[in-house]
This record gives C-alpha cells, structure tokens and sequence, in this order.
C-alpha cells in the first residue's frame, strides 16, 4: 500500500483522490531507493506506472526541504511532447494538494511566452531535449539550483539523434545532484555514454526485459496480399470488431493521411496523428480522442510513446514495425495497469522477415486470424521443390558407371577419350555409344525469403 512508503500526507491524499491505493511492482520498488536520494537505472513494461515512479519522490523531496526563493529543482527529460504533457498531467494531479508549480518546455509552442514561464521559477521543469537546448544558448535558464535529472525513455532521445543534446544537459546540471534513468526498452550499450556521465553509481532495477511477453495482451496477424487487401481488412475491422478505442499504426506520414481519408470516407469516426501537424492540431487531435469524438486514431510512431488514453483496447499494425522495440511500445498502448488488449498486426509477403524478427525477439509466437471472404492468396513463404532429386540420383548412377572408363560427365555430354571399336566384329552393346546425361541441377530447399518493399 502507498501508506507503507512514507510519503508525505499530502501526496497520500492527492492518490486517494486518484483512487490509486496499492503501487505497481515498479513504484514498490524504485520509489524507496529514491526517496533515499540513490541514483537510479530502472527498465519496466510500458503501462507499469514508471512516471509515479519517479513524479512522487520528487514531490516527497521537495515538500521536506521547501525553497522557495530557487529556480528549477528538478528536470524531467522526455523524447516527445506528447509523453512531456503526459508527465504534466501526473505532477500536477500528485501534487494537487501542494503549492509545487510545473512547467513544460516543448516545440511547436512559443518561445517568449516559454520565457516568462521560466522567470516565475516553476520547481519542476518537463522538457524535451531540443527546445531545452535553445533556451540554453539563449541563457533563458539555468540549473543552479538543481538537485534531481529524471531521464525517461533516454534510449529514444538516443535514436531520435539528441545524443549531443542529452550530454550538453547533463554536463550543464550541477555534479550533486539525484539521477534517475526510466525505460521500457532500456538498450543498455547505446546509453553507456549517458550512464557514464550522468548517474553515480545507480541501482539497477530490471523488472522487465524488452522481450518479455505482454500477458495481458492477445496478440495476432492476419496475411494480406497488399496495400489494398489490407485496407479492406483494416475497414472491416473498424465497422465489425468490438472496441472502446483503436489505435492504428502505419509507418509513414502519408500513409496515416491516406487511410484517415480513406476510412472518413466511409462514415468511420477516425482521426490522425504525426509529427507533420502543429502544436494545436495535435493537442486538438487528442482531445477529440479522449473524448470519444474519434473511436479510431491513426499514427506514426509518434503516438507509440507516452501516449497513456484509458479504453485503448485494440492495436492495429497497418505496416509492420521495422524492430521489434517499436512492435513492443506499439502494442504497450493497450494492456495498461492490468487490463486486456488485442493487437493485430496486417503481413504481407513484404512483411514476413520483419514479422519473424519480432518474434523472435519477443520471444512470442502471433496467433493467426482469418476474416471470411478477404482470406489472402499468401499463405507464408513457400517451401520450394527439390525438383531435381530424381535426375540428381540418375547423376551418381551415370558418374558411376563412367568413373571405371576414365570419363566425367558434365551436362549433356561426356568429356574424354571415345574408347577404340574393336576390330572386324562389332557390338553395338559394346560401342562408344555417346549416352544422354540430361541433368537438371536440384533446388535448394528451405524458404524463400520474400522482397521487401523500400519504406520511407
């Protein structure tokens, strides 16, 4: 129970309000350590409750040592601004019964107004890496009076290329300071620069690996022939599956406009979501999610982190993910806090070696589903004929009996000598007789590895 953990009365009374009363195995575990002011390295399943994790000890933190006249005590870094707003949300609903301010610096927002902000000393500052940076060179900030850095989902900043951007901020924090590093797929190698120079130290908490299975989730595909089959497949799904709220993923921007038109075109309550929208479209986009305007979101990756919408219930893979931690935060969108989900992934032939990857790294093997009268003409890679193997034996046997001879027989015909005819009597039996060696090489067997269509 929360009670258990010592924390401060009133974020207690902002949880009871939550209905929140037993921590999630990531919260009981990662909020005494640090609570005890340890750095930290924790990995969890998305939709484990990470962000309370590390949200309610540095309220706790800052309520038992109040200052009021410092700038930001304490930096949430995130990979997007849609997780950044998520992470708002939970420090101002956890410390609703304090006097903790919050503040969020983001693209897509203004800059000058992000300023004024900053001059009322907000204690927690959510931010991401980019516009960070600027504010930065602008000298619009500092962190002189910092004393906790929280870095989630840094393996994402990584492969978003804010690497140069994540050092400069560590490197600009004061060395005494509290670091904690939260992910759902904490890919260890790439983040040894960070772990080097950011935490001192840390306890490690690896609750679960990226390959652990999602239990709560049921996972399938369904084959498609192409693009077209699988819009066919995706419209049925929308008009006839049961759902609260579907999340779509395709892999490109203009893929999530094409089907988001395709499917308003046939009366379906659908919105869309990628980077390519500005800040209010976005805001507005989600807004309408949440409300149930929109039963369907179609997105990029964009959405695949930090987007935490109660009643998502059903994932839709359009195009394959192209690794398999993609596939992993895709489908971590439903299932959240226990509840059950479905998610779905559409393969086609180009799909198929992406597909094996996923499952073998997930170590998971997708159940297969079928939707009467749009069954796909693919069935999975073919296992090819050793056509040849007849004439292969015919090949020994024919060697064989030329080995004694001296010859080698190559194709169609033999190479060598003719051997002499006998004198006076002939034999037709016994003749140089040129034999047909018509030999055709045997297949390989195994799968063919099907062609993968070029994404952008």
């Amino acid at each position: 129970m929360f009670n258990e953990l010592a924390l401060n009365e009133r974020l207690l009374k902002a949880l009871d309000k939550l209905e929140l009363t037993k921590p999630t195995p990531v919260q009981q575990k990662a909020i005494p350590v640090a609570m005890a002011g340890k750095d930290l390295l924790v990995s969890a399943r998305t939709g484990s409750g990470k962000t309370a994790a590390f949200v309610l000890p540095i309220l706790h933190r800052l309520l038992a040592n109040e200052a009021p006249q410092s700038g930001a005590r304490a930096l949430i870094l995130v990979p997007t601004r849609e997780l950044a707003r998520q992470v708002m949300k939970q420090c101002e609903q956890l410390g609703s019964f304090t006097f903790i301010k919050s503040g969020m610096i983001i693209g897509g927002e203004g800059f000058k107004e992000q300023r004024a902000m900053l001059r009322k000393n907000p204690e927690i500052l959510i931010a991401t890496p980019g516009r960070l940076v600027e504010h930065l060179d602008s000298e619009s900030l500092d962190f002189n009076d910092l004393e906790v850095l929280v870095l989630d989902e840094a393996d994402r900043m990584l492969e978003m290329g804010f690497s140069e951007d994540l050092l400069r901020i560590c490197n600009a924090c004061p060395g005494e300071r509290q670091t904690m590093l939260f992910s759902a797929t904490l890919k260890r190698r790439g983040l040894d620069d960070v772990i080097d120079q950011a935490l001192e130290k840390p306890k490690s908490l690896i609750l679960d690996t990226p390959r652990k299975q999602h239990t709560d989730i049921k996972q399938q595909i369904i084959l498609a022939d192409d693009t077209d089959h699988k819009i066919a497949l995706l419209e049925y799904m929308l008009q006839n599956d049961e759902f609260d709220k579907a999340l779509v993923f395709s892999n490109t921007r203009d893929m999530a406009d094409r089907l988001c038109g395709i499917m308003r075109g046939k009366s379906l309550p659908v919105g869309v979501l990628h980077g390519e929208m500005d800040q209010r479209e976005r805001n507005q986009m989600m807004q309408h999610y949440r409300d149930g305007h929109y039963k369907v979101l179609i997105a990029t990756d964009l959405a695949a982190r930090g987007l935490d919408i109660k009643g998502i219930d059903l994932v839709i893979n359009f195009e394959m993910p192209r690794n398999g931690d993609d596939y992993i935060h895709r489908i971590g969108r439903t299932g959240r806090a226990d509840a059950e989900g479905a998610a779905i992934s559409m393969v086609c032939a180009y799909d198929w070696n992406l597909k094996a990857g996923i499952e073998k790294y997930t170590n998971t093997r997708f159940a297969k589903r079928q939707i009467e009268g749009l069954i796909a003409n693919f069935k999975g890679p073919k296992k090819l004929k050793a056509s040849g193997k007849a004439a292969g034996s015919k090949k020994k046997k024919v060697a064989g009996k030329n080995k004694t001879a001296g010859k080698k027989i190559f194709g169609k015909k033999s190479v060598g000598k003719k051997p002499a005819p006998k004198s006076k009597q002939h034999d037709p039996k016994s003749s140089g007789r040129r034999r047909d060696a018509s030999l055709s090489s045997a297949e390989d067997s195994g799968f063919a590895s099907p062609k993968r269509k070029k994404t952008t």
